[in-house]
């Protein structure tokens, strides 16, 4: 095996992150130039700058609405998520009947099967309830996502020393409060830790909002940053700043919760 010293090492690293970063670099830096400005030196710095795309996005998209519909999605979707996953998870890790074993093959199952696949049965069921082309009807489906959540969970679940579990049960306390006062506690890294991954995907999903979102007043972000392709199809600049505002939520929300999403991962690692 060929080993690398150090140096070597880091400036491939660097190179590779350059090269990854050069598509980023190209969006954000376009953001602040005319159409004119980009066409002449699409990968230069702007001379001047101008910051008129933003001010404009605003006016013309509604992004704030948007912002609001995506927040809404994502809350009650990772909400939900958590509450049936750790529950689920609780309930199978506590009793391992046969029953229960079966159940656990059947969420497997289901979250083998690729969402695309599902679509047509999911849209004809929202349309029975009245769903489609609302924002409850995306939190029912994201609402799924409890499969990869229950997985993460029951897995880190079942380190925690069932001694806990034995001397709460003698100290008198019932199934639902040793699930709330003493199980959701030890495994609240790990429910961070879901809840990120979750975040990050339902903010970012386009899939889902654009097959049952029709109305533009309930689009999310990256919907809206899709709609925006036809309103800004010759003026690119503009439409690279609605890119770049629906991605400024998601790189903030990353870079303060990621040491959150090692941490809760890593210390499932380690029975006790």
């Amino acid at each position: 095996m060929i080993r690398i010293h150090r140096p070597v090492r880091a400036i491939i690293m660097i190179a590779l992150a350059c090269l990854v970063g050069v598509p980023l670099y190209y969006i954000v830096i376009n953001t602040f130039k005319t159409q004119a400005d980009m066409v002449q030196s699409p990968l230069g710095l702007p001379s001047p700058w101008y910051f008129g795309n933003y001010t404009e996005a605003f006016e013309r998209v509604p992004l704030v609405q948007s912002f609001m519909n995506s927040l809404y999605v994502t809350i009650g979707g990772v909400f939900v998520q958590l509450v049936i996953g750790a529950m689920a998870s609780y309930a199978i890790t506590m009793r391992a009947t046969k029953f229960n074993r079966i159940v656990g093959v059947v969420l497997l199952l289901g979250f083998i099967v690729p969402t695309q696949a599902t679509l047509i049965p999911l849209y004809r069921t929202l349309v029975d309830f009245k769903l489609v082309d609302t924002l409850n009807g995306l939190v029912v489906l994201y609402s799924a996502g409890a499969i990869f959540s229950y997985f993460l969970i029951q897995g880190y679940m079942k380190t925690v020393p069932f001694e806990i579990i034995e001397a709460a049960k003698i100290d008198g306390a019932n199934t639902w409060q040793i699930f709330w006062r003493i199980m959701l506690p030890l495994i609240r890294p790990i429910l961070i830790t879901v809840g990120i991954f979750q975040t990050m995907w339902i903010w970012n999903d386009f899939v889902l909002p654009n097959v049952f979102i029709s109305s533009s007043a309930k689009r999310t972000i990256v919907l809206q940053v899709y709609s925006a392709v036809g309103e800004f199809a010759t003026d690119w600049p503009a439409f690279m700043t609605v890119s770049v505002i629906a991605l400024i939520p998601m790189v903030i929300f990353f870079v303060f919760t990621q040491r959150q999403i090692v941490s809760g991962l890593v210390a499932g690692s380690v029975k006790g």
